[in-house]
This record gives C-alpha cells, structure tokens and sequence, in this order.
C-alpha cells in the first residue's frame, strides 16, 4: 500500500499551481464538521473525568495542534490530502474509562496507545492486514460509516425546516450553478438562515490565546489494561483503517507506514499536554479527497493543507472556538454533514458493487458489511468498522467455499 513510483514528478504539482479556493473551502467545512461533533465528545469525557477547565483547554489544544501540523506537513510532503484529527471512538471509550484512573496515569495510557500505534504501522503490519481485506468490503465499510451521518440531514431537516432545509435547499441549487462551491453555499445559507431566525444565539467570546499544561505521565499495568489496549483497538479499527480505505477509494495510494507512523509518533508527543490519540480521519476525509474539493485530485491535497493551517489557528484559540461551535444549532451542522459526504457516499457505494467485483457473493458480503457497519453495534465496547468488516470477510469465505 505504499506510495510508488507511479507518482510521477509531473504529477506532484507546485503548490501554486494547485492552489484553489475549493479546496481551501473543503478544509474550512472539515474542520467545521470536525469540531461541531467529534470536539463535543472530547468535552464530555473531559466532564465526567472531572478534569480542570486548564485541563480540557490544553486537551483540545494538543489534538488540534497535533492533528494540524500532521495534516500540513504530510499533504505538503506527499501530495495527497492526508487528513488526519483525534479519535472519536477513543474519546467515547473515555468517556466511562478516565474517570477510573488518576489523570497522570492516563497520560501513561495515551503514550503507550500512541507508541503501539506507531509500532504497527512503522513496520507496515497493519497496512499489510489492510490490503488482505478485499476491496469491496472496504468500500461497504466506508459507506456503513458514511450512511448514518447522510441519512442524519433528513432529521435534521425535520428538526429546523427553515435552516436545515433551507441549507439542504442552497446546496442543491449550488451542485446545479456551482457545483465547485456547492457545500460552501449551503454552509454560507445555513449561517444566514440561522442569524436571521434567531436559532444561532449570538457567542460570548473571549479571544484568549489557549496553552498546554504539561501532565508528568505515570505508568500503570491496570490503565494500560483498561486505557491503552482498548484505545488502541478501536482507533486502528474505527479511524485508521478506514482512514486509508477512503483514500484508497478517492485513487490515492497512501504510504501507510509513513502516514500511520506519524500519527502515532504525535500521539505519542502530545500525550503529556491531553491528547489521548491522533489518527487518520475517515468522516472528513471525504470532504477533503472527493470531487467536491476538486475536480483534478492532483491539486486536492491543498484541501489537506487547509484544513491543518485551521486546525492550528483554532486550537490557538480553542477555548473561543469551543464557545463559538456551541452556539450553533445541531441541526444546521448535522445537514451541513450530510451535504458534505453525499459525494464520498457515492463513491463508496459505486466501488463497494463496482462490477469488476460484483459476482453474488461479493455484492452479498459488501452488504452485509455496510448493515453491520451502520448499524453502530458496539460488541465489547469496540467500535461498529471493526465488526462490519469482520462479517463481511467471514460472509464472504463461507460464501465462496465449496460444497463437498
């Protein structure tokens, strides 16, 4: 799965060259969506830990920093628009786990998560495991992650008809005037519905700069038992391996062992300031690596770039932009989501039932894989990806195995 010499120089353009504005919009709405949703999991878990205010601060400040210099610098370095942000499965795991532990002990935890993670994917183990899995099922894994947050825009749209549905409207007619642009126009009309209805509330913002508070990490066997294994498990399963799948589906061909070494060596550097795991992005990685950023991929990886230089002002700033994305109303950001990743749907769904692949068997193991997947089911706390994934490949050998 590692980069070759297909890519050639005369496809590495300049960055001048491929600089665009839709791309840099694409990266604006990832980490839009990126902080809307996934930052609010990061908050919860910080609450019931019963963390510091300084604590958390420093928390969102390590992911954001972590997650934006890997993305700068690796879709710079590469050319491709590598996407990169913290783990949501983890943080959920937190959610219940933290609490359990001293928070210096945690900090252990994340270190030694982070170093295992670095481990698997320096030495290419894990991309090898990845590129055993047949294409279809990743594809059908993809979708099953994609589907709920697609499907979610019709509630949202239920919820606030005006907003919701105002913005579901703009980027319809945007797709149709400027498809370029077409999710920025319903970002943009979604804002102006939200102001002029009164249903985003006017933030009390205090423009501070945000800081890391260093933690001195202690080592236990029972938080690495209770923390690291299972952070380890569905951030690999939940986040990485599709992380690569999405741009494996979008035409890349992703340096596995690079990409996935540099997210942990990260994690791994910012575990003493809160960061519990950096990872591959799945759900904004198809903003960034799909037509929607450009047409050309060649010149996507300014997608990449964008989001990793918003990623470093906000966590600069992140105790504002927490309180910013706050005043937002769910639904708008729900439907903003759900516009957003129609195109990486679709493009998951085509290579899932492509019919270079499409004998009875594969189509009927890809859909298994897409049902488990989506249906969000949590087995032994890891994540749905995991057991999507593992239905389909035993689907498919039980499928395919001949009757005595």
């Amino acid at each position: 799965m590692a980069l070759t010499d297909s890519q050639t120089e005369r496809d590495r353009l300049p960055l001048h060259s491929a600089m665009s504005l839709s791309a840099v919009l694409a990266g604006l709405v990832a980490v839009a969506v990126s902080y809307a949703g996934p930052l609010l999991v990061v908050l919860e878990a910080a609450k019931s830990a019963g963390l510091t205010g300084a604590q958390t601060t420093s928390w969102v400040w390590a992911v954001s920093i972590a997650s934006g210099l890997v993305c700068t610098v690796l879709s710079l370095a590469t050319r491709q628009p590598v996407m990169v942000a913290w783990s949501v499965p983890g943080a959920a795991l937190l959610l219940t786990a933290l609490g359990n532990y001293s928070y210096a002990e945690a900090i252990g935890a994340y270190i030694v998560a982070g170093a295992l993670g670095a481990v698997l994917g320096i030495s290419g183990l894990f991309g090898r495991l990845l590129a055993a899995v047949p294409k279809p099922i990743l594809a059908a894994v993809l979708a099953g992650i994609l589907l709920p947050f697609v499907v979610g825009a019709a509630g949202a749209v239920m919820a606030s008809p005006l907003v919701a549905g105002g913005l579901v409207l703009a980027y319809l007619a945007g797709k149709r005037f400027l498809p370029r642009y077409a999710v920025f126009v319903a970002l943009a009309a979604g804002t102006v519905l939200g102001i002029a209805s009164g249903e985003i509330a006017a933030p009390r913002l205090a423009l501070s700069l945000s800081g890391p508070l260093w933690t001195a990490p202690e080592f236990s066997l029972t938080a690495i038992m209770g923390i690291s294994v299972p952070l380890l498990i569905v951030t690999m399963a939940g986040q990485n391996g599709p992380g690569l799948a999405m741009m494996l589906s979008s035409g890349y061909r992703p340096n596995d062992r690079l990409l996935l070494g540099a997210s942990g060596v990260m994690s791994v550097l910012f575990a003493p300031f809160g960061s519990h795991a950096i990872n591959l992005a799945a759900i904004t990685a198809g903003i960034c690596s799909g037509p929607e950023a450009h047409e050309d991929p060649r010149r996507r990886y300014v997608a990449g770039m964008a989001c990793g230089v918003f990623y470093l002002v906000f966590g600069t700033f992140s105790a504002a932009v927490v309180s910013l994305f706050a005043a937002v109303p769910g639904p708008m950001l729900t439907a903003l989501a759900g516009v957003a990743l129609l195109g990486a749907l679709q493009g998951a769904v085509r290579d899932a039932v492509t019919a270079e692949h499409a004998s009875p068997a594969v189509l009927e193991a890809a859909l298994i894989t897409l049902v488990v997947t989506a249906s969000g089911v949590e087995p032994l706390g890891i994540v749905s990806p995991f057991w999507g994934c593992l239905a389909g490949a035993a689907a498919l050998l039980l499928l395919r195995r001949r009757r005595p």
